[in-house]
């Protein structure tokens, strides 16, 4: 059941508690994500110029907001949800402060059927990368995806791009990610992009994927 106030689903957070491979996201985004920008991703802010991203929209990962605000501002009916309350609650700072109207969720997003909703649109920044090493949890997201994005849908990605170079974030190859969608998936494009970094001045190689579903 789903709190009317905040929109938190009560438990949510557990998961991410349950074993040491997970980060501890609330932590993270208490000191403050390096990767938390303050502003849309550029790719996916010509994806949403380019009138790409439409209908109801889910952001899965969605951290402080920044690209369900984007869309919210567009007009767009969006959602984001997020296992971190950290991000949540800033994310609904945000919203009110900006006079959007967005609705963000404390969700697992291994558990997205639960949300028991459907959505035309689902971006993903950076989420991939921590779901796509692990078969329980890859298989949990995307059985979960297929259960909100209904058929002629479209998934939008954003990950690092490799090959891997010592031991920091995950980054793919090409493959790394169409190999996870060859069921149930189109893979429309695969295009080599940058993501803006706190860190980088000449940002992270990434890739910018449009899947949908059929």
């Amino acid at each position: 059941m789903q709190n009317a106030t905040t929109g938190r689903h009560p438990g949510a957070a557990a998961p991410h508690g349950m074993d040491t491979k997970h980060p501890n996201w609330e932590e993270i985004y208490a000191r403050g994500p390096r990767w938390d920008i303050g502003r849309p991703q550029p790719a996916f802010l010509a994806l949403a110029g380019s009138g790409a991203i439409s209908g109801r929209v889910l952001d899965v990962g969605c951290g402080t907001g920044e690209h369900v605000l984007m869309c919210a501002a567009l007009g767009l009916d969006a959602t984001g949800v997020d296992i971190a309350g950290a991000a949540i609650d800033a994310a609904e700072r945000k919203a009110h402060e900006r006079g959007l109207n967005a609705r963000f969720l404390r969700h697992d997003v291994r558990r997205l059927a639960e949300l028991g909703e459907s959505f035309d649109t689902v971006l993903d920044s950076g989420l991939l990368v921590h779901v796509i090493d692990d078969e329980q949890d890859r298989a949990a997201y995307l059985q979960g995806l297929r259960a909100v994005l209904p058929p002629g849908g479209r998934y939008f990605v954003l990950c690092f791009r490799g090959p891997q170079s010592g031991s920091g974030p995950r980054h793919l190859m090409r493959e790394d990610v169409t190999a996870c969608f060859t069921e149930g998936w189109r893979v429309d494009t695969t295009e080599e992009t940058t993501l803006d970094s706190l860190t980088d001045e000449d940002g992270i190689p990434a890739w910018r994927i449009a899947l949908t579903r059929i």
